[in-house]
C-alpha cells in the first residue's frame, strides 16, 4: 500500500504553495515548497504581508484590498476570494503572474483577522489572456490597432483637441492599386506588401502619434498637435517611406504607392464620423487625380451646394417613384432615306408640382450616384412595356443604366413583363452605353443573350465616346450603334468629325451593324449621313422629345423627307 503523501509535497508537485496570513501581527506562514513557485525572491520578502505587497504588480494593495471588498463573513464562516497578480524581486527580473484562491475570516468588529490559500504561477494562463486582449485591440496581420480601436482613438483625439483648443491631423492612406498585385502574385503577397507598409509608415511616426488598420489597404493615422503645416511635411515624408524601396517578397520584389486624404480635426471635423467620410471623400479625390498623391481636405462651396442639390433631388425622385411622377417623353428616329418613323426613344422625365418637368440630363447623373437609377429604370421599363402592348405597331427604346444591366430585380420585372405581354420584346431596343459595354465584356454578352431571348435588339448608345472595338461588337452580337452626336453636330463645319463619322459608319456597314445618328441639327447634316450609308437619324432636326405619343394620331403623316 502506498503512503499517504504530505500536502506539501503534493502542493509542490502541482507547482503551488499553501500560506497561512494573520493580518493582525502582518506575518505570513507557507508551506516548504514556497520557495519552488517564487523563485529568486527571498524567504524574508514573503514573510509579511507588507513585504510580500511590495513585490506585488501592478497595485500593490490588491491583496489588503480584496479582503476589504469582499462579502461580509458570517460568525466563523470563511469568505472566499480570487485574485490575480504579478510578483518580481526587482524592476529587473521578470514577472511572476499569481493566481491565488482563498478564505479570509473575520474578528469580534466583522473585520479580516486570518486569511489562508493557496498560489499557483500562472504565467502561461496569463500569456494568453494577454494575447487575447491584444488581437482584440489589434490587426493580426500589421500589429497595428484594428479599426474599432482607432475610431475610438481619434474620437478621444477630437474632443481631447477641443478641449485644450489645439489640432490634430486625421490620415487615410491608402496602398494604389493593391488588386494588381493580388491578380499578379496572390493574396499571401498583397498581405506581405501590405504588413511592410504599415512598417514603413510606423518608422516615420513621432511618439505620441497613433497607426491603426482602417480596412484592407488603408491604415488610419492621428496626428496629435499637428499643423497644416505639419500635415504636409508628414504626409511627403509617409509617401516617400512607401514608395522610394521596392518591397521584398517571396515572389520577387514589388514596387508600390500610396495615397494620402487628410483633414484637421476639429477645425473641419467635430466627431469620429465626419473625420473619416470627409478623409475617404479626400483620399479618393487623391487617387483620381494621380496615384502616389496627397490631398488635404477643403471647404468647397460648390461642392456642398451641388449635396444640396443632391439631397433635395434625392427626395424627389423617391416622392416621384411613390406618386407616379416619373414619366417617358418620346423623341422620333427616323429612316435616313425615307425619313419614315423607325422607332421612338425613350427618356425620363419627373413632372414637379409646378407643372415643370425635370430632364433626363437632371435626373439620371444624381439617380446613378446615390444609388436610385435602378428603380427609375423600373418604372421606365413598365412604362415602355405598357405602351408596346397598348401599340402593337409601334417599336421603343430605352437607356439602361450601369448598374441594371446586373440587377437580378430588374430580370425578374422584364421577364414577368415579357409573359404578360407577348410580342413586346420583339418590338423594345434596349440601349447600353459604350462605357460598360467595355468594361464588362463578359457580363454584357450574357446580359445581350439574354435579352435577344425574348427578341429584343441591342444598340450600344453613345459610340465613339469610348474605346469599344468594332471586334467587341461582333463578339457581343449588337444590332445598332448610336454614333455620339457630339461627333455629329457638327460634321458640317469639321473635317475631323466627318472623316470619323464617315468611318464608323462604314465601319457598322461592313459588319451589317445598323447605325444611328445623334444630335443631328441641320438638313446638310442630314444629307451627309444619307450619303455615307447611315440608317437612321435622330435630333432637332427630326424633333426633340415630347409627352405626346406621335403614332396615337390618326393618320399620321410621315415627317418630312429631304428636299
Amino acid at each position: 500500500m502506498l503512503p499517504v503523501p504530505q500536502a506539501s509535497s503534493i502542493l509542490a508537485s502541482l507547482g503551488q504553495a499553501a500560506f497561512l496570513w494573520d493580518l493582525i501581527a502582518d506575518t505570513i506562514a507557507w508551506s516548504d515548497n514556497a520557495g519552488a513557485v517564487f523563485t529568486d525572491i527571498p524567504p524574508e520578502a514573503l514573510a509579511s504581508g507588507a513585504g510580500f505587497a511590495r513585490l506585488i504588480e501592478p497595485s500593490r494593495s490588491v491583496r489588503t484590498d480584496t479582503l476589504a471588498q469582499s462579502a461580509s463573513a458570517r460568525g466563523d464562516e470563511g469568505v472566499p476570494y480570487r485574485i490575480e497578480y504579478g510578483v518580481r524581486a526587482s524592476t529587473s527580473a521578470p514577472v511572476i503572474w499569481i493566481e491565488e484562491t482563498g478564505c479570509w475570516f473575520a474578528g469580534a468588529d466583522g473585520r479580516p483577522v486570518r486569511a489562508q490559500g493557496i498560489v499557483r504561477v500562472n504565467n502561461e494562463r496569463h500569456a494568453r489572456d494577454e494575447q487575447l486582449m491584444r488581437l482584440s485591440r489589434h490587426d493580426p496581420l500589421t500589429g497595428e490597432l484594428n479599426r474599432t480601436h482607432l475610431v475610438a482613438a481619434l474620437a478621444e483625439s477630437i474632443e481631447e483637441a477641443m478641449r485644450f483648443r489645439s489640432t490634430c491631423a486625421f490620415m487615410l492612406i491608402g496602398v494604389d492599386h493593391l488588386a494588381r498585385v493580388n491578380d499578379a502574385f496572390g493574396f499571401d503577397v498583397a498581405d506581405a506588401v501590405i504588413a511592410e507598409v504599415g512598417k514603413r509608415i510606423r518608422a516615420k511616426l513621432r511618439a505620441g502619434d497613433v497607426l491603426g488598420r482602417f480596412s484592407g489597404n488603408k491604415f488610419g493615422l492621428i496626428l496629435r498637435n499637428c499643423t497644416v503645416d505639419d500635415t504636409n511635411i508628414a504626409a511627403e515624408r509617409f509617401l516617400a517611406g512607401i514608395r522610394d524601396e521596392v518591397i521584398p517578397t517571396k515572389s520577387g520584389p514589388v514596387s508600390v504607392t500610396a495615397s494620402i486624404g487628410a483633414i484637421t480635426t476639429p477645425r473641419y471635423a467635430r466627431n469620429a464620423d465626419e473625420a473619416i467620410n470627409r478623409a475617404q471623400e479626400t483620399l479618393d479625390a487623391a487617387k483620381r487625380r494621380r496615384a502616389g498623391s496627397f490631398a488635404l481636405w477643403k471647404p468647397n462651396v460648390e461642392r456642398d451646394a451641388q449635396r444640396r442639390v443632391n439631397i433635395r433631388v434625392t427626395d424627389e425622385i423617391v416622392t416621384a417613384l411613390n406618386e407616379r411622377r416619373i414619366v417617358t417623353a418620346f423623341e422620333p428616329v427616323v429612316e435616313a432615306r425615307s425619313r419614315q418613323p423607325a422607332f421612338y426613344e425613350c427618356l425620363v422625365r419627373m413632372e414637379q408640382a409646378d407643372g415643370q418637368a425635370l430632364l433626363a440630363p437632371d435626373i439620371v447623373p444624381v439617380a446613378e450616384r446615390l444609388g436610385l437609377i435602378r428603380l427609375v429604370d423600373h418604372r421606365v421599363l413598365e412604362l415602355a412595356v405598357a405602351e408596346l402592348a397598348a401599340s402593337p405597331n409601334v417599336r421603343l427604346s430605352l437607356n439602361i443604366s450601369p448598374d441594371t444591366t446586373m440587377d437580378p430585380d430588374w430580370w425578374t420585372s422584364i421577364e414577368s413583363l415579357m409573359q404578360a405581354h407577348p410580342g413586346a420584346g420583339e418590338r423594345l431596343i434596349v440601349e447600353i452605353t459604350e462605357t460598360v459595354a467595355i468594361q464588362d465584356i463578359d457580363d454584357i454578352r450574357d446580359f445581350i443573350a439574354r435579352l435577344k431571348n425574348f427578341g429584343s435588339q441591342i444598340a450600344i448608345d453613345d459610340f465613339g465616346a469610348g474605346y469599344t472595338s468594332f471586334r467587341n461588337l461582333r463578339k457581343l452580337g449588337v444590332d445598332i450603334v448610336k454614333i455620339d452626336g457630339a461627333f455629329v453636330q457638327n460634321i458640317a463645319r469639321s473635317a475631323d468629325d466627318r472623316a470619323f463619322v464617315h468611318t464608323l459608319i462604314d465601319l457598322a456597314n461592313r459588319l451589317q451593324i445598323k447605325t444611328v445618328a445623334e444630335w443631328v441639327q441641320d438638313e446638310e447634316a442630314a444629307v451627309m449621313l444619307r450619303e455615307w450609308g447611315c440608317d437612321y437619324i435622330q435630333g432637332r432636326l427630326i424633333g426633340l422629345a415630347s409627352p405626346q405619343r406621335p403614332w396615337a394620331v390618326a393618320g399620321d403623316p410621315a415627317l418630312p423627307a429631304a428636299g
